[in-house]
């Protein structure tokens, strides 16, 4: 029997009813988006600290000119920075690696004065996602530590123990140029490699890092470097702070096979809200939150939403219109459900994830006892 013309002016009535309720008004995804920020955790794998700023007389309990403190973080809604451990590349050396462990030892204790003197009220260091979730309950800010660039470790691999006692709990075997460890991004400048992947001590930091539980950071490693952590690793890696190549054609990006690589290890890209890694076609300073999660949208769709997380590089050159310190944390989460994301969804990029990896190292640890 044909439908009738009232039972089908009563369908059209019923569909274009159910898809405008559907649809919010910009005020509604404006509240729904803020719901969501104050009820997901959020996590940035990458700021950068500088001793200076962690002193009895300023610290990061002031609103400093620095994209990350405390008053920031809680315009923001930023729950939980991981503070970098950074060192930048010297010979390979004995005093230059003295002078590396030194550097990295005082930006070690940079952090746990914070968290411990300055601010114990408003902070506290985290080393588990189970620590994460009771800080952040507690109405506290939670602090982890990542080390940008194995060179401190020395020739000692006790040190990487020693390091991981002191909360770090990721670490990237370079940074810009070859460690003792592995090779650089940088060696596609001119293609002069110094392991050609990773170096005979290099496994076997490696190996160690599997055994604390400690991830693997190839942000600034070379792609061969990656492809050898890969393979020699128990555990999956993440890369801190990198972006699509195919979106922004830079060494510091993760091109396809890398990306096919991370997805197969159960890896996690913590995509980088920098802007040069974000856009190699725009001026620098018109680079935008819109276009940082571009690189969001594209990795989604290349290796799916549970390899897939956010950071910024903030005070160590990270930011983007919309998103250029840590005060403008929401607008990553605003253009989130701007772009269809679910909650479930944006709690994976923001944290889930990264946690998810960070507890599997764990286990492969305690496997490995």
């Amino acid at each position: 029997m044909r439908p009738t013309k009232t039972l089908i002016l009563l369908i059209i009535t019923i569909l274009f009813l159910s898809c405008k309720s559907e649809t919010k008004t910009e005020a509604e995804l404006l509240a729904y988006a803020k719901d969501i920020h104050e009820r997901v955790i959020t996590l940035d794998t990458h700021c950068d600290i500088n001793v200076k700023n962690f002193t009895d007389s300023i610290n990061y309990t002031q609103r400093l000119k620095t994209q990350v403190n405390l008053p920031k973080m809680i315009e923001g809604g930023l729950d939980v920075p991981w503070f970098i451990v950074y060192t930048g590349q010297d010979s390979l050396s004995r005093q230059g690696f003295e002078n590396a462990y030194d550097n990295a030892m005082s930006k070690f204790n940079a952090i746990h004065r914070l968290v411990k003197q300055y601010a114990p009220d408003k902070i506290e260091l985290a080393t588990t996602s189970d620590d994460v979730r009771r800080i952040v309950k507690s109405g506290k800010k939670a602090a982890m530590i990542g080390i940008e660039n194995g060179y401190p470790v020395g020739l000692n691999i006790e040190n990487v123990e020693k390091f991981y006692n002191l909360g770090a709990r990721y670490m990237s075997l370079s940074h810009n140029g070859h460690s003792q460890l592995c090779d650089s991004n940088t060696g596609e400048a001119d293609g002069v490699w110094l392991h050609n992947g990773v170096s005979d001590f290099g496994k076997l930091v490696i190996a160690e890092m599997n055994r604390l539980g400690m991830m693997i950071d190839v942000s600034h490693p070379s792609k061969e470097a990656m492809r050898q952590m890969i393979e020699l690793t128990k555990a999956p890696i993440i890369a801190s702070h990198s972006s699509a190549r195919a979106l922004c054609n830079h060494s510091r990006n993760l091109d396809d096979e890398q990306l096919q690589w991370l997805k197969e290890n159960g890896g996690v890209v913590q995509t980088v809200a920098f802007r040069t890694y974000v856009s190699d076609k725009k001026d620098k300073k018109d680079v935008n939150v819109s276009d940082f999660i571009d690189h969001i949208d594209y990795l989604v769709e290349k290796i799916g939403i549970d390899h897939v997380g956010i950071s910024s590089d903030f005070d160590g050159g990270g930011g983007v219109n919309g998103w250029d310190d840590a005060s403008e944390t929401f607008n990553v989460t605003h253009e989130l459900v701007k772009r269809g994301y679910s909650e479930k969804e944006i709690e994976q990029l923001w944290s889930g994830n990264l946690f998810r990896v960070l507890d599997e190292c764990a286990a492969v640890a305690e496997s490995l006892k």
